[in-house]
């Protein structure tokens, strides 16, 4: 792929994998990302995931055509980016690796050596030349490592942006990007959104007409909508008007209550409505639905003196990502002493700026008239 007159992409597509960090279900596989400036020096953006260094390493030398690469840069040491450092400079004697002085202490840790005779240390402001294009780095510690930089060349104004911008799903297949950038950053950098404003800024002073990431296609057309996007998901505001209802039911009862909640609302006019069946589904995406939307129900069982297992890992993959700005509205259920909405807010209690409806259906065992009423009132606030 050729991303300008001197970049070229070199990096692979992953369709052997299925869980990304163990953790994400990958449907579309991935991509690894790696690029290649040439000019009077040449410099190789990023390695790739250890599965695929020799196919990276294939591609590069097509680019090269006989030509030797003066600089690795690495701007991220996740092992998905890392992983071909070794075999690069052993096919590369004379390359230099250039990188963060944090990074240089992880390849020591990964590979038990920092290649300290071969090493250029650069930080925030630091900048190489390689000939027409001059590279300004932009340290984005927390992005999400410690080690993490970005590289910004102002010739071709293309901003490589390490894991930022990125996506799940390989560069073969065609699916909307906003759905899997917005579960990849929730559930891999939601935690960092402060450190992610930080280099938004720093973004907004340089002149930015392509985004090359780690993961994701190559971004160089309206890439306000983008921007828009991540300042929105970095500091933590809506992005579409609707209510998303999580639920967990052992025996139905709780599951009715939702799913008139949920006819409720469509009959009011609720723009849209969301229901997660954590038990079933993919938690990465109700834990992006929640983060997606504004509004947000909360539906489980008392159970063994606290609340449904599924709903407890739900509640605390939210507060680990700093869920915050956000209306909350609770369904408990019970047979006897029900305390699933007080447990509910304990967990939440450290998460900013929630409000909560003045309404809780308070199920006993099944649903009876009150619950259809409190239903209908817990409907009315979240449609106010």
């Amino acid at each position: 792929m050729t991303v300008t007159k001197d970049i070229r992409y070199v990096g692979v597509n992953d369709h052997e994998i299925d869980l990304f960090e163990g953790q994400y279900v990958v449907p579309n596989g991935m991509a690894y990302n790696s690029y290649v400036i040439l000019d009077e020096k040449i410099a190789v953006m990023d390695a790739v995931d250890a599965n695929f260094v020799q196919e990276w390493l294939g591609n590069i030398a097509a680019v090269l055509e006989g030509r030797k690469p003066d600089y690795l840069i690495v701007q991220h040491m996740e092992p998905d980016h890392s992983a071909g450092i070794d075999d690069f400079l052993a096919a590369y004697p004379d390359a230099q690796v250039v990188s963060s002085q944090k990074a240089f202490v992880m390849m020591k840790q990964f590979f038990g050596e920092d290649y300290s005779a071969r090493r250029v240390v650069v930080g925030e402001g630091d900048t190489l030349s390689l000939g027409v294009h001059t590279l300004h780095f932009v340290a984005a510690p927390m992005v999400h490592w410690p080690e993490v930089i970005m590289t910004y060349d102002a010739y071709d104004k293309v901003l490589f942006s390490a894991d930022a911008f990125g996506k799940f799903g390989a560069l073969d297949v065609e699916e909307d990007w906003a759905c899997e950038a917005r579960r990849y950053y929730i559930g891999i950098v939601g935690k960092y959104g402060v450190q992610v404003q930080n280099v938004l800024k720093k973004a907004a002073n340089l002149d930015i007409q392509t985004i090359c990431p780690l993961h994701g296609p190559v971004l160089n057309e309206n890439l306000g909508y983008y921007i828009n996007l991540y300042d929105i998901w970095s500091s933590y505001g809506v992005e579409s008007e609707g209510v998303v209802i999580a639920y967990t039911s052992i025996y139905g009862h709780t599951k009715a209550a939702v799913e008139l909640l949920a006819e409720t609302l469509k009959a009011k006019g609720c723009p849209k409505v969301v229901v997660n069946d954590l038990a079933r589904c993919d938690m990465a995406e109700a834990v992006e639905d929640a983060f997606r939307y504004g509004k947000l129900v909360l539906a489980t069982t008392t159970y063994n003196g606290d609340i449904f297992p599924f709903m407890k890992e739900f509640i605390h993959h939210l507060t680990e990502r700093g869920y915050k700005n956000r209306t909350i509205g609770m369904i408990e259920n019970g047979s006897w002493a029900p305390i699933a909405a007080k447990m509910m807010m304990k967990y939440l209690e450290g998460s900013k700026n929630i409000s909560y409806t003045n309404t809780t259906v308070k199920i006993f065992s099944a649903m009876n008239q009150e619950n259809k009423l409190q239903i209908a009132a817990l409907a009315d606030e979240l449609m106010a």
